[in-house]
């Protein structure tokens, strides 16, 4: 060989090893573009089953997918926020896919954008599918979790977040797999393999969607074969509620085939450990991630991330917005039923929107334990003004109060309601309005009311007076705000046994007869059987309304109003 065919073959194996260092390197570059964590190191991973794979959806559907690269469970770190509005908190986030793939991966991408523009870290699980062979559905998904947690703890001090501040997001079997994690934490899924398991696996809070596998007739992986009600269906005791049982915000569609009673056997047995929690329950909705603004309400309430705003009086959030008022006589001289003197007079005001959007009406009264009631106290007006302002006409009631004396508390309160629904439907087509489109809403005592106006409209509660009692009195949806006496265990008031009892059941005033409207419920806890709408509030009291911190669901309290009735069809749609 000459000489320059020597230089020239020196020169070819010179850029060929270039070439491939090249490579190698933006090989090496793509990888730690995404921040990937294998779970477990080689010969370590628990249960590990030649047909499982650790990959999303989008990877698996790549021309050039190969399976065996996708062995590992993993975790991928999420770009941490700008400084400008970084927390101290972290999320991971968890997909569904009924234990047989992740596949919510649009879903995790928004849930990404969302938290991290709150200065939220999120950090992606990727766990092991299809279902594991001879073992629960959940259980090598469980270990991955498990260990997932560990490792994000491990590395709160690097990355800059507080290790007690570890939430979770998640939907369908990915939810019933952050339960596991937040209530099983105690329970070890597998047995240590390495320093990292001496780290504990609790997470501090979870916000679940959609959790599919509660109730026993769907613990085995299927949909509620019997829509998890019955007398032999329960919460399934998969999940053991310990000692480092966390906060929880519960997302459900009412018609989802994974129940919405798995949720609220969830909710109750948070209640029953004194464990704050919220439930969200909509009507109508199949499976699916309902309501992200609630669960980040949620965590702004608990303070999870930032701190709570100073509260605002509620009732100079919104300025009048009806253009006139009319007056309407509720009982004809002398026909008043059960008239006692100690008794105020009932009144109706109509209050008409400077700009009718709809032909619907909504009636609204105020609570005061039947001792008293007030048109223009905090219960009604910042509703009424909020509804004036969406276009919609309202109606104030003040019943007759305080209570009867030798009658159930709420007689002459529901006589008067009866009696406004039908008056109200007797002159709304003197205003342009549709009778046919009544709703009505009421506060804690108020609340009660409401139950009774949606549940026993065909149970009258007084002999007809006029022409005006020929006139129905159901009404077509209801909304009830912290209703009270509606438990057996507060029927009087006390409330002794917060509702959290076996025993405790709703009292019998309420007919629920063939004319039960939708309901939607704030800070309820009932469970009707109807498709109707409930948003629980953590840590808040009664008369939440009153004053709220900005960004929390009690001040955004009305908007659910809002949205009830568009779903309703009763405002139009925005």
């Amino acid at each position: 060989m000459n000489n320059s065919a020597l230089y020239q073959r020196i020169d070819i194996n010179f850029h060929q090893r270039l070439l491939f260092a090249l490579t190698g390197l933006l090989i090496a570059i793509a990888a730690n573009a995404r921040d990937i964590e294998f779970l477990w190191s080689k010969g370590k991973m628990p249960h590990s089953q030649p047909h499982q794979v650790a990959v999303m959806d989008d990877e698996k559907a790549l021309a050039d997918y190969n399976p065996d690269e996708h062995r590992v469970a993993y975790i991928e770190w999420m770009p941490r926020p700008d400084k400008q509005v970084r927390t101290d908190a972290c999320m991971i986030l968890i997909s569904g896919g009924s234990y047989q793939s992740c596949c919510d991966v649009n879903l995790l991408n928004e849930w990404t954008e969302r938290l991290t523009r709150e200065g939220i870290q999120c950090v992606k699980l990727v766990y092991r599918t299809p279902r594991p062979e001879c073992l629960p559905i959940y259980q090598t998904a469980w270990e991955d979790a498990q260990r997932a947690v560990r490792m994000v703890r491990s590395e709160a001090k690097k990355r800059g977040f507080n290790p007690e501040k570890i939430g979770t997001i998640s939907m369908s079997a990915g939810s019933h797999l952050a339960l596991l994690l937040a209530a099983n934490s105690l329970s070890r899924a597998y047995e240590p393999v390495d320093a990292l398991d001496s780290i504990p696996c609790h997470i501090n809070w979870a916000i679940v969607f959609a959790p599919a596998y509660l109730t026993t007739d769907a613990e085995n992986g299927t949909p509620a074969s019997r829509q998890g009600y019955g007398t032999d269906v329960s919460l399934t005791d998969v999940l053991k509620f310990d000692a480092k049982t966390c906060p929880m915000s519960l997302h459900h569609g009412g018609t989802d085939i994974y129940s919405p009673n798995g949720s609220t056997l969830v909710y109750r047995e948070l209640r029953r450990r004194n464990i704050p929690a919220e439930l969200h329950l909509y009507p109508d909705q199949g499976h699916g991630a309902l309501g992200v603004e609630r669960g980040i309400e949620f965590m702004r309430q608990m303070q999870f991330y930032s701190q709570l705003q100073p509260e605002e009086e509620l009732v100079a959030r919104f300025a009048d917005a009806h253009s006139h008022t009319a007056d309407a006589e509720l009982w004809p001289q002398g026909k008043m039923p059960d008239a006692q003197d100690h008794q105020i007079k009932p009144e109706l005001k109509w209050y008409f929107p400077k700009e009718k959007k709809t032909d619907a009406i909504q009636i609204i009264y105020s609570g005061g334990a039947y001792s008293s009631n007030s048109s223009m106290s905090f219960e009604v007006v910042p509703a009424r003004q909020f509804l004036n302002s969406l276009g919609m006409t309202v109606v104030t009631l003040t019943y007759r109060t305080p209570r009867p004396k030798g009658l159930a508390k709420h007689t002459t309160a529901w006589q008067d309601l009866q009696r406004a629904i039908k008056v109200v439907r007797t002159q709304a087509p003197k205003y342009g309005l549709n009778g046919s489109k009544i709703g009505i809403m009421g506060s804690s005592a108020g609340g009660h009311l409401t139950l009774m106006g949606v549940t026993s409209s065909m149970h009258q509660a007084y002999w007809p007076v006029d022409e005006i009692d020929l006139t129905p009195c159901n009404v077509q949806w209801g909304i009830g705000i912290y209703p009270a006496y509606v438990l057996s265990d507060g029927a009087d008031g006390e409330n002794t046994g917060g509702g959290n009892a076996d025993d405790a059941s709703i009292v019998p005033d309420f007919s629920f007869d063939l004319a039960t409207a939708p309901m939607l419920l704030i800070h309820g806890d009932a469970d009707m059987g109807v498709q109707s709408e409930l948003h629980t509030l953590c840590l808040r009291r009664h008369c939440f309304q009153l004053k709220a911190s900005p960004g929390t669901g009690s001040y955004t309290w009305l908007d659910r109003i809002a949205r009830f009735l568009r779903h309703r069809k009763v405002l139009p749609q925005e």
